[in-house]
């Protein structure tokens, strides 16, 4: 008898139909998953995807994803809190794009490799100084840099001499 015949028994829902199909988790990203548990930034991120009514499904290498997000800020198609990746659309859709998914797994590890929620203030003050640098807040950060420009959909910095006013060859 399986747990769904039980009577009185909670019935098991069968996966939604864009969930990821289970993959194996590495060492790394195991520990990953545990730093960003214990120093409260995936607590953080599941509260948020919850109070924003978005649908939160495993996603591969430990992930969480949570698709659906509505609230007006932050402005990105795809942010992270922890291991939750919140995306504007459905999580499918974040799955179609490998490279935006690689992109915000690396917000991940900055997260672990930060202690948690001081990645927050000082991802904040990183786009501030990208914002007077380069006019976006993504360009000059340097988490966004090590996260991969082109991935997230940053542009590139502007040559040295187009900074200045001067042409460029």
């Amino acid at each position: 008898m399986t747990l769904r015949q039980r009577p009185g028994s909670v019935a098991l829902l069968p996966p939604a139909p864009h969930s990821f199909p289970a993959s194996p988790v590495s060492p790394g990203q195991r520990l990953r998953q545990a730093a960003n548990l214990l120093n409260g930034s995936t607590l953080l991120g599941l509260v948020v995807a919850v109070a924003a009514r978005s649908r939160i499904s495993p996603g591969p290498r430990g992930l969480l994803l949570a698709g659906g997000y509505r609230w007006r800020l932050p402005f990105a198609r795809a942010f992270t809190l922890g291991n939750v990746v919140l995306c504007r659309g459905p999580a499918r859709d974040l799955l179609s794009r490998p490279a935006l998914l690689g992109h915000e797994e690396k917000h991940c590890s900055q997260y672990a490799w930060c202690l948690g929620l001081p990645f927050i203030p000082l991802y904040l003050a990183a786009a501030g100084w990208s914002v007077l640098r380069t006019g976006n807040p993504g360009t000059a950060n340097i988490f966004e840099r090590r996260a991969g420009l082109a991935e997230g959909g940053y542009p590139f910095p502007a040559p040295a001499g187009a900074r200045k006013g001067r042409a460029v060859p």
